[in-house]
């Protein structure tokens, strides 16, 4: 009787482990098998490269090196062009005329008249293309305009009087470069 027992719990034992082992081979294989999905695939593809990825190493900027104390020249053409820098800045904040913060400063004011002027007749331009097009409520209004076209021409007039302003502007700027090299000046200043 002992025996039919023992032989009952070890087939009732082996059973389990039967029944078992299929359902936890299923599991493995699915977690490891594309599902047909083809985002659920993705998505553990891309956890599973993430995980196996090295750290990124880090990547020095001009501002980390910026932070950092400035190193002292090692070269007689690094310490003369250090030199050379102090001394245009010391001219420059002594207030010299031929220094190369004032000529910068002149070239940099300059510019940015430039630009602005260049802004302005961007917006003219664009003006003066929605008054082609423009449409009238007042048929009136709109006759008037078709005949005679005041409010285009106006605009066509500012356009070319700032057309003008930018040339003379442009010239400027050549003439404070050939000023600069008549003074002596670094070409590079200019920039």
């Amino acid at each position: 009787m002992r025996m039919k027992i023992l032989f009952k719990a070890l087939l009732l034992v082996a059973a389990v482990c039967v029944a078992w082992l299929p359902a936890s081979a299923q599991q493995q294989g699915s977690s490891q098998q594309p599902t047909g999905d083809p985002v659920a695939d993705a998505a553990r593809k891309a956890r599973e490269e993430k995980k196996n990825a090295p750290k990124p190493k880090k990547v020095f900027t001009e501002d980390d090196v910026k932070s950092a104390a400035p190193a002292a020249p090692e070269s007689a053409a690094g310490t003369a062009a250090a030199t050379g820098e102090q001394k245009a800045e010391e001219a420059g904040k002594t207030g010299e005329p031929n220094g190369e913060a004032a000529w910068r400063k002149r070239f940099k004011e300059h510019r940015d008249k430039i630009a602005k002027a260049e802004k302005e007749l961007e917006v003219l331009q664009r003006e003066a293309e929605k008054a082609q097009v423009q449409y009238y409520g007042d048929p009136q209004k709109a006759l008037n305009e078709q005949n005679n076209r005041t409010e285009i021409n106006e605009k066509k007039a500012k356009i070319d009087a700032k057309k003008a302003e930018l040339d003379q502007l442009r010239q400027g700027l050549d003439d404070l470069e050939t000023e600069l090299r008549k003074a002596g000046g670094d070409p590079g200043w200019a920039r």
